[in-house]
């Protein structure tokens, strides 16, 4: 049996639901570090409720190296439920903020980039645009290739963070 390079480095995407404590989120960290885990991003943020939070997290590995990140992540004290999200339909979101040197080209082709891809402009200087763009990890990637030619010069990115989809029908609203 051959294993491709593509299921040896899927892409994954974890929910871990934790009581919101700042050492139980550097145990998590601390699992990935220490057992040489590979970590896209994660991010950490209050949950609805009180006294909760939840934590997204990406990653990369076989199917092997996935349920071992799950079984540590159930050690962990203050966690309450880890949901695997990679095979279940999901609501996933990325927010980017892109500054671009308006100086190679004119503001107005790179208005129309940014619209393109339905991104916002949050700022405007006499030589930069500051964007903002939501959306799935491959349109925020997309995006930043795209506005590469014209100068990035400074560029902050959330991470993913996602959900479990509950409409199951037919329609997709993404």
């Amino acid at each position: 049996m051959t294993v491709t390079t593509e299921a040896v480095s899927a892409k994954h995407t974890l929910t871990v639901l934790v009581k919101h404590n700042l050492n139980t989120f550097s145990r998590i960290i601390g699992i990935f570090s220490g057992k040489g885990f590979e970590l896209d991003s994660v991010t950490f943020a209050a949950e609805a409720e009180p006294g909760m939070a939840r934590i997204t997290i990406t990653t990369r590995g076989d199917e092997q190296t996935v349920e071992q990140i799950n079984k540590h992540l159930h050690n962990v004290v203050d966690v309450l439920k880890v949901t695997n999200l990679t095979h279940k339909k999901c609501i996933e979101r990325e927010l980017a903020i892109v500054k671009v040197s308006t100086a190679k080209a004119g503001r107005p082709e790179i208005m129309l980039i940014a619209q393109a891809f339905k991104a916002k402009v949050i700022d405007i200087t006499d030589d930069k645009l500051a964007l903002e763009v939501t959306g799935n990890t491959d349109k925020v990637n997309a995006m930043i290739e795209v506005m590469k030619p014209y100068g990035i010069t400074e560029m902050s990115r959330t991470g993913s963070v996602a959900l479990k989809r509950e409409f199951q029908g037919a329609v997709n609203i993404n």
